[in-house]
């Protein structure tokens, strides 16, 4: 703890779900599970967007940042409770705990940014579609997610900061999963006012103020999609939102649930479980519904398993030139399905 501080304690207990040891390994099966789906799959939309030129647009320079995000965000909580369950202990240290917290806000502000400016992305392609690439342009890109991530690192700094200043009493059981900013100052023997005062606030400006932007470009692109004369463009240019639309729907209402949860039942045990929604589950769901949903990532995927294919068949052809033409012809002509790669590969080669 902080030299300042009365208590002599030095660590936080997380009691996350369930204190039965029956349902510790079906729990930690489970979180394992998603936490891995969730990291792999935003890796891998990461690498089907940086390796596909066609997908070097603001639309998807934006949508890797949020992939990034995403791996980040469950990186800063589900290891830290796998790891606790795994060594049967629920203990945190104090200084973790505010790392964990500063970024897990982090990561939420930039989530909240993201999505901003995605839809800021899709009102410009659909209701100036001659101008976007002037407007959009990498420079303005660049600065927008700088001014992303400064606007989070600050509002997360200013609340670890203001955390630090707190005394905590003797009760430092956390009744959440990861050291949730709201649990911690209601731990805190201190006067909170203030502590509380900046945490609706910043909700207040920081959430607020997106989901009012996120509103304002939707309304905007109804209004265009329905001037719209043929069915068919207004389908085309509702597709070109309509994943992007999912994960905010996702997101916003996860959170009002948390929000909603906590107000109504007071209860930590169901804020926690509202919580996972959008800590674990979103993050895992995100390259489900870009890459089901999506065209353009569906073809790049293919083009990219194509190319590892064709890679993969040159490589063993490479091997295969390397001995004699006798055991070469003798092995080919008991194994159809090499013989039909080397024919393959020589159309290719051909091409």
């Amino acid at each position: 703890m902080e030299p300042g501080n009365s208590t002599q304690f030095s660590e936080f207990f997380l009691l996350g779900f369930s204190e039965d040891p029956e349902l510790q390994p079906l729990i930690f099966g489970l979180f394992l599970s998603v936490y891995l789906i969730a990291v792999f799959g935003n890796l891998l939309i990461i690498l089907v967007i940086i390796s596909d030129s066609h997908l070097h647009t603001p639309m998807y320079f934006f949508l890797s940042n949020l992939s990034f995000v995403d791996i980040c965000f469950t990186s800063t909580t589900i290891p830290k409770m796998l790891q606790n369950i795994e060594n049967q202990s629920k203990v945190i240290t104090y200084e973790g705990c505010i790392i964990q917290a500063y970024f897990y806000i982090l990561s939420a502000g930039l989530d909240d940014f993201l999505l901003t400016v995605m839809a800021y992305d899709r009102f410009v392609a659909i209701c100036q579609p001659l101008h976007h690439k002037d407007i959009m342009n990498p420079r303005l890109c660049g600065l927008l997610l700088l001014v992303s991530w400064i606007m989070s690192a600050m509002n997360s700094l200013l609340h670890t900061l203001m955390v630090l200043q707190l005394t905590f009493c003797r009760e430092v059981e956390i009744p959440h999963f990861f050291c949730e900013l709201n649990q911690m100052v209601q731990l805190a023997c201190s006067d909170t006012f203030l502590n509380n005062m900046v945490m609706y606030l910043a909700s207040v400006l920081l959430a607020g103020g997106p989901f009012a932007g996120i509103l304002y470009s939707y309304s905007k692109i109804v209004s265009s999609i329905r001037r719209i004369s043929s069915t068919q463009g207004k389908f085309k240019a509702f597709s070109t939102c309509a994943s992007h639309l999912s994960v905010v729907f996702l997101f916003y209402c996860t959170s009002l649930g948390v929000y909603l949860s906590s107000a109504a039942t007071h209860s930590s045990h169901s804020s926690a479980i509202a919580s996972v929604m959008y800590t674990v589950v979103i993050p895992m769901l995100n390259p489900f519904i870009y890459s089901l949903r999506n065209k353009d990532i569906k073809r790049a995927l293919k083009r990219l398993l194509k190319r590892k294919n064709i890679k993969g068949i040159q490589k063993k052809v490479s091997m295969l030139q390397r001995y004699p033409h006798w055991v070469i012809n003798k092995f080919l002509s008991t194994d159809s399905t090499v013989q039909e790669r080397m024919e393959y590969h020589s159309q290719t080669i051909v091409i």
